[in-house]
């Protein structure tokens, strides 16, 4: 028997999910040259990561050399913060997505990569739910709009964004820019480095000097989670402003706020302060050596440090002062605290009451009153009555 490989991928639509946490995952059925079909659930996150180890994989038909051989599609990157609108627009751009993999050559459709990526795991079969918390709520694609994916959606759009201000690149993989020019960004790192195209000119850019055509982008970015991610310093950094934190390789620090231009907010013990985002990674993820090609970079620059900065929006990006994350982050620390010290107490009183329980005296058994000798007489046997007379 040949090779195992897919004949169609089928977008069905998408479930939003309330476990652990509220999130969206795409439904796929997935078709086999078997005959068989098999239905998954893939986060845009997966499925973006998987695009981007496809594009390393095949570098020509990703366009790497030569922008002109490129056959793999484009994929938008994921916002920092997926709502229901955005899992919803995006359907039609994975549509046609799936549609143009299963086609290309097949050294590419039918590699391990793509092959083990649609294949069905535990999860699908049984995913983890809680039954506490809501059930899944599904959203299907209408019937008329799975029939042909390109009616569904034409090319994928790339996002427009604006420069804020000249930028000279600094290395032949960068891209330089002038206040005002109007880029595509065609992929969003979380290290505050974009790669974007202007015209026929291709190269990394950082976020810092974009702004979004419709708005301020803090919509894009999270809201602050002071609870915080473990995150491992894989690089050491020396603090140049007064929020900036300096740490050293191998410290262990949260993440609290996760910011577009690539510097996020951490906490260190009772410290808070910016960390260039490419020097961190998370606790227990394995390292790419994409992600070591990063850290050798310089960190991107800030947006407090570019100068002459013109915005065409009126309303500025909203700011969050390190003295209202340094007095969330006591807040929510103490809050902890006090959960664990008033935990601890119950646990205490319980314990107590067990060995209070346990120290007690067992109640002993009444002893019944001897029977008198008339009564012996009327109901006992011969020898028993023999033995009073």
């Amino acid at each position: 028997m040949g090779d195992t490989f897919i004949r169609h991928i089928e977008l069905l639509g998408y479930e939003k999910r309330f476990f652990p946490s509220q999130h969206y995952v795409y439904m796929f059925l997935v078709k086999w040259n078997d005959l068989s079909e098999k239905v998954i659930y893939r986060r845009f996150t997966e499925i973006y990561e998987f695009h981007k180890a496809l594009k390393e994989m095949f570098p020509i038909e990703s366009g790497d050399i030569n922008i002109e051989n490129r056959i793999i599609p484009h994929l938008p990157a994921p916002k920092w913060f997926d709502g229901q609108r955005s899992t919803q627009n995006r359907q039609g751009t994975l549509a046609e997505y799936c549609y143009t993999l299963v086609n290309l050559p097949h050294k590419i459709s039918r590699c391990l990569h793509v092959v083990n990526f649609f294949k069905v795991r535990h999860d699908d079969m049984n995913p983890v739910t809680d039954s506490q918390i809501k059930k899944p709520e599904v959203f299907l694609l209408p019937k008329d709009a799975k029939k042909n994916p390109s009616d569904i959606t034409g090319p994928i759009v790339l996002q427009t964004y604006r420069a804020i201000a000249d930028y000279e690149k600094s290395s032949t993989s960068e891209m330089a820019l002038k206040a005002g020019d109007m880029v595509d960004v065609v992929e969003k790192s979380e290290s505050g480095w974009w790669f974007c195209q202007l015209k026929n000119k291709r190269g990394w850019v950082p976020a810092a000097y974009l702004e979004p055509m419709d708005g301020p982008d803090e919509s894009e970015e999270q809201e602050p989670n002071y609870a915080g991610e473990q995150y491992i310093v894989q690089k050491s950094y020396t603090a140049m402003e007064e929020d900036e934190l300096t740490l050293k390789e191998g410290d262990t620090v949260e993440v609290i706020h996760k910011l577009l231009d690539g510097w996020w907010v951490i906490r260190k013990d009772e410290n808070t302060g910016y960390y260039p985002s490419m020097y961190l990674q998370k606790d227990g993820e394995v390292n790419t050596s994409m992600k070591s090609e990063l850290r050798n970079r310089s960190a991107p620059p800030r947006r407090s440090t570019i100068r002459n900065a013109k915005s065409i929006h009126k309303q500025s990006r909203k700011q969050i002062s390190q003295e209202t994350y340094r007095r969330n982050s006591r807040k929510y620390i103490q809050s902890r605290k006090k959960i664990k010290e008033n935990f601890q107490k119950v646990a205490n009183v319980i314990i107590e009451k067990n060995e209070q329980e346990e120290n007690k005296p067992k109640a002993q058994p009444a002893v019944p009153p001897r029977p008198s000798k008339d009564l012996i007489l009327n109901r006992c046997t011969e020898s028993t009555r023999r033995k009073i007379l």
